[in-house]
């Protein structure tokens, strides 16, 4: 007998089966509840902030940064941030507030134009200036160089204020463990080179989502928040109605690893057994849009799958590859050892690092695609295509005793180990 089992895909869903007698464990996210009272949450936390000083307890700067994320990021901005702004103004009224930097930045986005800055601010700022971080123009102070040889370049509106204060989300991250900490200025607000720099260590064994100790990005990413002088930072957890489940205030590394606690009880799944054929949907659109947003849906698939274990990716893939570096680059192959020796020798490239996650999956484990990408598009990109049902009869006949799972939303989802 035939079990159903329905996942989305693209704008719908798509159904497969299996048989009744296999071992089919499904995940889906886990939920957790909105406080009940933010404000007033975020108002208790500014006056106990985790391992630094009250503002209170602070000498008077002379100018403040405030660091934001951009609106690819739903972090709760307008709510959060005339909080913030205020409890500055009470505790520091004699600063002018064209001395308060508002600093938005997405890192390797396109820096945020008017329009975006409307979407996302608060439309009274009293006065406080408002900056556009582009890591490729901006300018820059070099603040000096991380053990792992980082050079911390930050957006200079934010480098030369006394005070410097970071506001963003925490969230699984497939190389840097989570989002959140210093992350919003080392990143958002870095340069190109001090981006590219980090990110190139994402080949580490301990850079996955879910890890922050002995991920090498992530604890790069702390050390170059210390040198470049970020003092208190700010980070939520959202629920997926984009409302506020945690919140945490003080000195970045030690709410980061509140953060990371907290994102794991409230969203992690505990890895536990590992699985014979994985089904990974990336959860429908807009996850699956294109291919190169696709590939996050890998990084828990390949947490869980056994070391000779299949993986299924659904992803529909309306709008295509979606990067023309990514492209560009994979196309350059013959197969995916060559790729993965080639990005370990060269210079770290944004679009390149996407070949290479696709790559360290694709050579170890059995990939196919259910896909509506054409042939040629998904052998340019070095994968296999393939009908979701006729693979899984492929698979099951060859083996059929396997322990399978399916990811109903796996770009969303994490798996950790116990500490």
């Amino acid at each position: 007998m035939l079990m159903l089992y329905t996942i989305k895909y693209g704008e719908g869903s798509l159904r497969v089966a299996l048989p009744d007698t296999l071992s089919v464990d499904v995940f889906t996210p886990r939920q957790a509840p909105p406080l009940a009272d933010p404000l007033a949450v975020f108002a208790g936390a500014l006056d106990k902030p985790e391992g630094c000083p009250r503002l209170e307890e602070m000498a008077v700067p002379e100018s403040i940064a405030i660091a934001l994320p951009d609106e690819t990021r739903p972090f709760p901005i307008k709510l959060l941030l005339p909080v913030l702004l205020k409890k500055i103004f009470n505790v520091f009224p004699q600063i002018d507030h064209g001395n308060i930097r508002i600093v938005v930045g997405g890192g390797l986005h396109e820096p945020p134009d008017a329009a975006q800055l409307r979407r996302i601010l608060p439309s009274e700022l009293h006065g406080c200036a408002v900056v556009s971080h582009d890591a490729k123009n901006s300018p820059v102070r070099r603040m000096g160089v991380t053990s792992r040889g980082t050079p911390v370049e930050i957006n200079a509106a934010y480098a030369d204020a006394d005070l410097k204060i970071v506001m963003g989300m925490v969230d699984a991250h497939q190389f840097a463990g989570f989002t959140g900490g210093a992350k919003g200025v080392v990143v958002g607000c870095a340069s190109a080179a001090m981006i590219a720099k980090n990110h190139s260590m994402l080949q580490a064994s301990g850079a996955h989502a879910g890890n922050i100790e002995g991920n090498p990005v992530r604890e790069d990413l702390n050390e170059a928040g210390e040198i470049a002088g970020v003092t208190l930072a700010v980070n939520v957890a959202l629920t997926p109605e984009k409302q506020i489940a945690a919140l945490f205030v003080g000195n970045p590394p030690r709410i980061m690893r509140s953060a990371a606690l907290a994102t794991r009880r409230l969203y992690g799944l505990r890895l536990e057994s590992s699985y014979d054929i994985v089904i990974a949907s990336c959860g429908g659109a807009p996850k699956d849009i294109c291919l190169y947003q696709a590939q996050k849906a890998l990084d828990p698939a390949r947490r869980i799958v056994a070391p000779a274990g299949k993986i299924l990716l659904a992803a529909e893939c309306s709008q295509g590859i979606g990067d023309d570096r990514y492209e560009n680059y994979v196309s350059c192959f013959a197969n995916h050892e060559t790729l993965l020796r080639d990005f370990a020798r060269q210079e770290f490239k944004m679009g390149a690092h996407k070949a290479f996650l696709f790559s360290r999956v694709a050579a170890s484990h059995e990939l196919v695609l259910h896909t509506a990408l054409s042939d040629t598009d998904v052998a340019r990109c070095l994968l296999q295509k393939g009908d979701a049902q006729a693979t899984l009869d492929r698979w099951v006949e060859k083996n059929p005793a396997a322990k399978v799972a399916i990811l109903t939303h796996a770009n969303s989802m994490f798996f950790y180990e116990e500490e």
